[in-house]
């Protein structure tokens, strides 16, 4: 039995067609973990989806309103990137049903997973490529208004800067933002994080890690998060259609174990939401993602030396 839970929905797909986002991705996260016997089934846990007063906590009354009754606008589905349906709503509200639970798990058992979600572009207002809510945003909202946090940091390692998280939590002293992202990429217009890492087209692992660990440690020294939302894309891989950096599958693998130890070593639970990745070959973005799974696992058990992550001293609590 896995140390933490895989928050998963059947109905997370967007349906979306033959298109880009592969959102069919999370069923097959879903069956390559439990085919490869890493997970059983009583490890998945499924989410109920968002409130509307939930996603009313970072979205504007209009915005869900238009979503809710399909009257989204000609330029809001350009902007959107991806076609409107009854389906693709019910997906994102689950997903941001399904980052509130991980969230809520990650305080209980020190990680949680949500097979889907990461939808770091969408802003109050509106929604922008291929992000109609922001899960990310609502998720620690939530947890905010229900007093289980104060105060929580968002690692996000996504090939695209994290435009709309960062829209959503400008100027709020509450949460960090970090963005480590190809500078010359989607999207052109990209508001301040916390902490933006640009990147230049085509780095490969040994400069992204270095990058990528002084800042996120100089962060944390800083910042005192009691949780850390990782945005673990795939679409740093060299093989990404819509990504332009040269990371391996090791690399990425190494990405994920900086993330994961230095929040869990100091005590800082972290909730896992995917995020982008659209390798030519799906099953490298599978792959990626499994590998993630795998790390936060490895890194789980043994910063808690196999005990419950309830029973181990975390100081980051005590601040």
């Amino acid at each position: 039995m896995l140390p933490y839970q895989l928050v998963y929905h059947e109905r997370y797909d967007l349906n979306l067609g033959e298109h880009v986002f592969p959102s069919k991705k999370f069923q097959w996260l879903k069956d390559r973990l439990l085919r490869t016997r890493f997970a059983a089934p009583e490890d998945f846990v499924s989410p109920e989806p968002a409130t509307d007063d939930d996603v009313r906590l970072v979205h504007d009354e209009e915005w869900v309103a238009k979503l809710r009754s399909g009257t989204l606008s000609y330029q809001d589905i350009l902007r959107l990137e991806i076609p409107y349906s009854r389906q693709m709503v019910e997906g994102f509200w689950l997903a941001a049903g399904g980052t509130i639970l991980a969230a809520r798990l990650a305080l209980r058992d020190g990680v949680g997973f949500n097979i889907g979600g990461g939808f770091h572009h969408a802003f109050p207002g509106h929604g922008e490529g291929f992000c109609a809510v922001n899960d990310i945003g609502v998720a620690i909202r939530a947890l905010q208004r229900d007093r289980a946090i104060r105060r929580a940091m968002v690692v996000d390692v996504d090939v695209h800067h994290g435009n709309g998280t960062a829209g959503v939590f400008a100027n709020d002293d509450s949460v960090f933002t970090l963005s480590i992202h190809q500078e010359n990429n989607y999207p052109s217009e990209k508001p301040p994080s916390s902490l933006d890492i640009n990147l230049p087209d085509g780095i490969g692992d040994a400069d992204y890690l270095h990058r990528l660990g002084n800042g996120y440690r100089a962060a944390l020294t800083m910042f005192k998060p009691e949780l850390i939302v990782y945005v673990a894309g795939a679409d740093p891989f060299m093989e990404d259609q819509l990504g332009g950096l040269s990371l391996t599958f090791d690399g990425l693998r190494e990405r994920d174990r900086l993330v994961l130890w230095t929040a869990l070593s100091h005590g800082i639970p972290v909730a896992i939401v995917l995020a982008g990745g659209y390798a030519e070959s799906v099953e490298d973005t599978i792959t990626i993602h499994a590998n993630t799974a795998a790390v936060a696992k490895e890194v789980l058990v043994s910063v808690t030396d196999g005990k419950r992550w309830e029973s181990v001293s975390h100081p980051a609590r005590e601040r």
